[in-house]
């Protein structure tokens, strides 16, 4: 029988304590690895429907074959492994801000870790996604490249933030900046934890060609009941 709580990682990080811990959820009898920062939950591998949606949306709104492709966040990995499940995929550049969790990856304690690294067309980047929006982009190997799909998910939404400084990504100026980065009729992706909230599609509308908020609903084990998160998809011009 498995342990009913280990802490597998501990780090401090310049945005709080991050914790990587493996729990038995005894009502549904599983094992559950989730991380937390300081207080707040970030994520759990019993909940990843929405994750994977965002790479499978932001993707299925691409038209072009051999995608370059940009996951912001890597977590558990779960957006980055649907991305790559995608077979018109040809690159993905995959920046994690916390170094730690791209230990976790790289050394196999995350269970998704040694298949991302495995795969030759996946490099996992240690970097500030928000700057790099900002600025010369996502690969510094060549700067102003662009991409075909940018997907993220760092924050819990744009309204619920990890960090004061991806405030001003969330307006019309960072996202702006963000835009200059794709292709022509390149895709932006974004994850959150809340339902869709037209205040920020009008956002996207106001500088995307075109934009949707998708509600992406799943079953809650733990209560019992639908939970629904959000996937916004956008197109440039």
């Amino acid at each position: 029988m498995s342990r009913l709580f280990e802490e597998l990682d501990y780090r401090p990080t310049p945005i709080g304590a991050l914790v990587l811990r493996r729990r038995r959820e005894a009502r549904l009898g599983v094992d559950i690895i989730e991380i937390k920062l300081g207080d707040e939950h970030l994520m759990s591998d019993l909940f990843t429907a929405s994750e994977i949606a965002l790479a499978q949306l932001g993707l299925a709104a691409c038209d072009s074959e051999g995608l370059d492709v940009v996951v912001g966040g890597l977590g558990l990995g779960y957006t980055a492994k649907a991305a790559l499940d995608e077979t018109r995929t040809g690159s993905l550049i995959v920046v994690e801000f916390l170094d730690a969790v791209l230990d976790w990856h790289r050394t196999g304690l995350l269970p998704l870790g040694p298949t991302l690294i495995a795969d030759p067309r996946c490099r996992l980047v240690e970097g500030d996604f928000f700057a790099m929006a900002r600025g010369d982009g996502f690969d510094s190997d060549a700067p102003g490249r662009l991409f075909d799909a940018i997907l993220l998910d760092i924050d819990h939404s744009p309204d619920a933030l990890l960090d004061p400084r991806s405030e001003s990504f969330y307006q019309p100026e960072g996202l702006a900046s963000l835009a200059s980065h794709l292709k022509p009729g390149g895709v932006f992706a974004l994850w959150s934890d809340a339902l869709p909230d037209a205040a920020f599609t009008a956002r996207l509308e106001a500088v995307f060609a075109e934009a949707r908020a998708e509600p992406v609903t799943f079953h809650n084990p733990l209560q019992d009941r639908p939970f629904t998160q959000t996937v916004y998809v956008a197109r440039k011009g």
